[in-house]
């Protein structure tokens, strides 16, 4: 099967299920490896180099305007002549929205299959892993890829069972801050905290410093969407200074936190190993780095 995944999280999917071969489109956001076996038909819209207070005023005035943040070569895409597409509607700002797709579809006469991924949880995560796979014609890999998921999900939950839980707050942006939604919160109470000031299954939202500072907070978690670990280390400076002596980590967010794949998994178990230190294995290095004080130790 012919595949177009215009999802970071989808190719991620997709890739975890055998497929990686089927892809022939993905996005500039993609991991590596698929930008090298298949063509990129989506880029950003967004200027280059901007720091993250400049990309959260560009994105509010291309809002303001209407003005999408993804262009997609419909050109490309349709020489591509893909079976399946795989596109969201969840966030305007992280992926191009399946409207844009069946618009462009239409206007280049593609037939193609549309998917839309779109979960709030981490179980809906689970299921579009499923629905992927259904589509992909790998309904048995997706079942067996669930269950292994589940199974380490089930040993985190029996690891941190009956510990103390420490109170986390998650920032998704530093400048301004951002409390994370969607299915954030779910992963710091499944690695073993309680999640202190985002929205289970909602959107992201902005909040003030002062607000902020004044909540009852054991740990910051700095886990700023489309950032890996280094840049989430640079941000979480500013973020340790107005939190002297609590508990702040940076975390691979583009790779374990927002990305709603398989490997949400694998940031619940840093984040429990690093709320929990001894409870769970260490995990890999280049996953979540300790940046001020805390009961636990060192950086992984």
């Amino acid at each position: 099967m012919r595949i177009a995944s215009l999802l970071p999280a989808a190719t991620e999917i997709v890739t975890a299920l055998g497929r990686a071969d089927d892809l022939v489109a993905v996005t500039y956001e993609c991991d590596a490896d698929a930008r090298l076996r298949a063509a990129v038909v989506v880029d950003t819209a967004l200027p280059a180099g901007l720091e993250p207070a400049a990309i959260d005023a560009a994105v509010r005035e291309r809002v303001a305007r209407g003005l999408p943040m993804y262009e997609l070569d419909r050109a490309a895409l349709a020489g591509l002549a893909p079976e399946l597409i795989l596109t969201q509607d969840l966030c305007r700002v992280c992926a191009l929205p399946a409207g844009s797709v069946t618009d462009a579809l239409d206007a280049i006469g593609c037939a193609a299959d549309v998917l839309s991924v779109d979960p709030h949880t981490v179980d809906e995560v689970l299921a579009a892993i499923v629905a992927i796979g259904e589509r992909a014609g790998a309904s048995g890999e997706a079942e067996a890829l669930v269950a292994r998921l589940r199974a380490r999900l089930a040993a985190v939950a029996g690891a941190v069972a009956g510990r103390p839980r420490p109170r986390v707050l998650v920032l998704e942006w530093v400048d301004p801050p951002f409390l994370a939604g969607h299915w954030v919160p779910e992963l710091v109470r499944r690695a073993g905290g309680e999640p202190i000031g985002g929205v289970d299954g909602g959107r992201s939202t902005s909040a003030e410093w002062a607000q902020l500072t004044a909540l009852p907070v054991d740990a910051v978690l700095v886990a700023p969407c489309g950032y890996g670990l280094d840049d989430a280390v640079a941000q979480a400076a500013a973020v340790r200074e107005r939190f002297p002596g609590v508990a702040v980590f940076a975390v691979d967010a583009d790779s374990y936190v927002v990305r709603a794949g398989p490997r949400l998994v694998d940031g619940i178990e840093a984040i429990a190993w690093a709320l929990h230190p001894g409870a769970v294995p260490a995990p890999p290095l280049g996953r979540i780095s300790r940046c001020a004080p805390a009961w636990g130790s060192g950086a992984r």
